[in-house]
């Protein structure tokens, strides 16, 4: 198999779809149809394993299926693949559609979804569920019926979550070649003729070389970003990051990686099928962690901030999208993290608290010391307190060597008393 970069003419384009579809596969998928077109290639083969995705990212590929000049072949594969759900409705939509042997394809029952995206279950109750079903099984009969293919069973699929094997895929017309591997389906699609854009176009793929069309550094990137573990991270660092930096102002690396971090993160979660509930938990779990430490809680805030952080992990993305929730070891994790460095903070904060005064002139109350000059009638001398000598003023008479407790302070006066065992030898 050759690399893009050096195919010609008469290669054919070879595009892989191996997990949840998503916006990054989407962007693949359209470019590249693109340089299968300028490329003059006879042909794109799909190789396609997944089980399903965004409904966005699904319609996308499809548009740009039926909008391509160059024939497109979806080729579920290797063998123990799957063509679920948005992946069926791509096979449905392509020129040929193939599979190989011991694969699967169907189960294309919309699924509820937060954000707008595919929704409802199969037996719908309320009005949006039924727009959304009936919008489904039209969309997939429209395209079974712009390709000849089984109308009936693409509605059980769509009605029922229906699903087949190969075989009976073939048998039911719902595809048009089983094929060991690539070679065998060049070889099997050879003459025969597809409709592109209302022309027909005879096939020439016998012995054609294959050419595989890698994604560039953008769409690696964007599958990167757009993966909901990844974004969810991206998000707890952004916070954590800007609460840090707030603590700590000047730190400015906190405050600048959490910036971007944040940013990053909310853009992926525009194009995921984020549950915006989720998110408020998430935020008010730390705002709740932010404010224990302000404020003397005994840990309330705390343990409602943690069931908050908890429970929005759980719900942020709709976990009825195949390939797009969370991993529960992920949020237990993250959680169990989290509740460890509030508690470290939280009890260091009332360690804070407990510890005495040991600068400032509340220091100084309580302090004891020792008179170096006698009072007088007045009332004033002089004392020694830290190793400093301080004007006092008394209500008792004190001699010098006298020991004295500081039960005020005034400006650079301080007022003493008598320690108790001086005011007991003064008795």
């Amino acid at each position: 198999m050759q690399a893009c970069g050096t195919a010609t003419a008469a290669d054919a384009i070879l595009l892989h779809i191996d997990g949840a579809i998503g916006p990054a596969t989407a962007e693949y998928v359209q470019h590249g149809l693109e340089a299968a077109d300028t490329q003059a290639a006879p042909v794109v083969i799909l190789a396609m394993d997944t089980p399903g995705g965004l409904d966005s990212a699904m319609r996308k590929i499809i548009q740009a299926i039926l909008a391509s000049p160059v024939p497109v072949v979806t080729y579920v594969s290797p063998a123990g693949a799957r063509a679920v759900s948005a992946g069926t409705y791509i096979l449905y939509a392509s020129n040929l559609a193939a599979m190989a042997p011991t694969t699967n394809l169907g189960a294309a029952t919309p699924v509820q979804m937060a954000g707008g995206e595919s929704t409802t279950p199969a037996k719908p109750e309320t009005a949006e569920e039924r727009k959304v079903l009936n919008d489904a099984l039209a969309y997939i009969t429209a395209l079974a019926h712009s390709r000849g293919r089984n109308v009936d069973w693409a509605q059980q699929a769509v009605r029922d979550a229906a699903s087949l094997p190969a075989e009976q895929a073939l048998k039911l017309g719902v595809i048009d070649i089983i094929a060991r591997d690539v070679p065998d389906l060049l070889k099997q699609m050879d003459g025969r003729k597809v409709s592109v854009q209302e022309h027909d176009v005879l096939l020439h793929t016998a012995g054609i070389g294959v050419s595989a069309y890698e994604p560039g550094w953008r769409v690696r990137f964007l599958a990167v970003l757009t993966d909901p573990t990844v974004a969810y991270i991206l998000l707890l660092i952004g916070i954590y990051g800007l609460v840090f930096e707030g603590y700590n102002p000047g730190g400015v690396l906190p405050g600048v990686a959490g910036g971007i971090a944040l940013l990053l993160a909310l853009y992926a979660f525009q194009v995921l099928p984020v549950n915006f509930a989720g998110l408020a938990l998430i935020a008010l779990g730390v705002l709740l962690f932010v404010t224990e430490t302000f404020v003397h809680a005994y840990g309330t805030l705390s343990i409602g901030g943690i069931l908050a952080f908890v429970f929005g992990s759980l719900i942020l993305m709709d976990n009825g999208v195949s390939g797009f929730g969370i991993p529960l070891g992920i949020v237990g994790g993250v959680s169990i993290a989290a509740s460890l460095i509030v508690l470290g903070t939280v009890t260091l904060a009332m360690r804070v608290r407990r510890r005495p005064v040991i600068s400032g002139a509340e220091q100084m109350i309580g302090a004891v010391g020792t008179v170096v000059h006698q009072f007088g009638t007045a009332g004033h001398g002089k004392v020694r307190v830290h190793s400093e000598l301080w004007d006092a003023e008394s209500s008792l008479p004190l001699h010098k060597g006298a020991s004295v407790r500081v039960v005020q302070r005034d400006g650079l006066k301080l007022i003493v008393e008598p320690t108790e065992h001086q005011s007991g030898k003064g008795n």
